[in-house]
């Protein structure tokens, strides 16, 4: 069953979902941009030890806290680890008051109509009941839409609500993160494309549930809003995308009532090399920067 009081902070609090669920493939990129090479380590082992670490610096720095940063999402090596001889979830409910998500995708298929389905989950149900084990309020998959192809784009919306609905069967809330590719041509006709088959797919939500949405940040402000004013829909929050942290900031703010839920935005200007003061002190305002997006009036 669904934890009632991280049901009420994601519903309801002020503040963003923090991404630090870089998988295996986009790790590297993610240590090198913290100012960590990819001499530094030498199998998967040591690159994800390395990751966790830069993952426990940032959950356990002074601004990381619910005051602010009201959800976190976990890749699953995360989930499985721990802080300060804490599991990772306990450690972020418990001592940060930050609503534990898991990543829960596998990858994503070759195009097709111009979108990446996701990658079969084989092995979703016994994940999900780990994560149910290990205290996880909900989870978060991603798809990628390349264009506006409606038949392709309603194949992406269709698959992530077959799954959302085995994921809440679980208790857990699901995250639907169908993105739409920032660099394409057509990205608002596509994110027309795929407000009406979201509308759509929530008609199949049962009475009493809710889902999350995963957005691009849209061409045209405010597209979103019948999503976010849907009783089906718990919360909607957009993911960077690409976009820098000040681009993200500033089209969020266009965008009320949607919250932030960034992954590479969220550690821009974090390095490994920098002291506890320096690193602290640049988070901190990144944070601030965020939350103040995530809550345009």
């Amino acid at each position: 069953m669904m934890n009632a009081t991280m049901a009420q902070q994601m519903a309801n609090k002020d503040g963003f979902i923090a991404a630090l669920d870089q998988s295996g493939g986009s790790t590297p990129k993610a240590l090198k941009l913290y100012g960590v090479a990819e001499d530094a380590y030498s199998n998967d082992t040591e690159m994800f030890a390395l990751i966790h670490a830069m993952r426990a610096r940032i959950i356990k720095s002074p601004a990381f806290t619910g005051e602010k940063v009201i959800g976190a999402i976990l890749f699953e090596r995360t989930m499985d680890g721990d802080i300060d001889g804490t599991p990772t979830a306990d450690y972020l409910w418990d001592k940060r008051g930050i609503v534990p998500f898991l990543k829960v995708d596998q990858g994503l298929m070759e195009e097709q109509s111009g979108v990446q389905l996701m990658k079969p989950m084989n092995g979703l149900d016994t994940l999900l009941k780990r994560a149910v084990s290990k205290n996880i309020f909900g989870t978060k998959m991603r798809s990628v839409i390349n264009a506006a192809d409606k038949a392709g784009i309603e194949a992406i919306v269709a698959q992530q609500f077959e799954v959302g609905s085995q994921i809440l069967g679980h208790g857990l809330m699901p995250i639907i993160e169908p993105e739409v590719n920032i660099k394409i041509d057509d990205k608002a006709e596509a994110e027309e494309l795929l407000l009406a088959a979201i509308q759509r797919h929530l008609e199949t939500v049962a009475n009493g549930q809710q889902v999350m949405l995963k957005l691009s940040l849209p061409t045209k402000a405010n597209l979103y809003k019948p999503l976010v004013n849907d009783p089906r829909v718990m919360r909607v929050v957009a993911l960077s995308g690409g976009y820098s942290r000040d681009e993200a900031n500033e089209l969020l703010s266009a965008n009320p009532g949607v919250i932030a839920s960034f992954s590479r935005a969220l550690t821009e200007g974090l390095s490994h090399g920098q002291s506890d003061a320096d690193f602290d002190a640049t988070l901190a305002a990144t944070i601030d920067s965020i939350f103040e997006a995530s809550r345009a009036a």
